[in-house]
């Protein structure tokens, strides 16, 4: 996920170099949202690791 993530950043890096507006703001756009997705995955992952008392 935070694969995607970066993916879609150095995307909208490259168009909003290019003076495509738009598909960067879009391409940025994706990027926050797969890496709050990210973040609460690890989050919840973390905590679920924490309730089990997994080493």
């Amino acid at each position: 996920m935070l694969h995607y993530a970066i993916v879609f950043f150095v995307i909208a890096l490259i168009a909003a170099v290019f003076g495509f507006g738009g598909i960067a703001a879009s391409a940025v756009g994706i990027a926050k949202i797969l890496f709050f997705i990210f973040l609460i995955m690890a989050l919840v992952s973390f905590v679920s690791h924490l309730m089990r008392g997994g080493r």
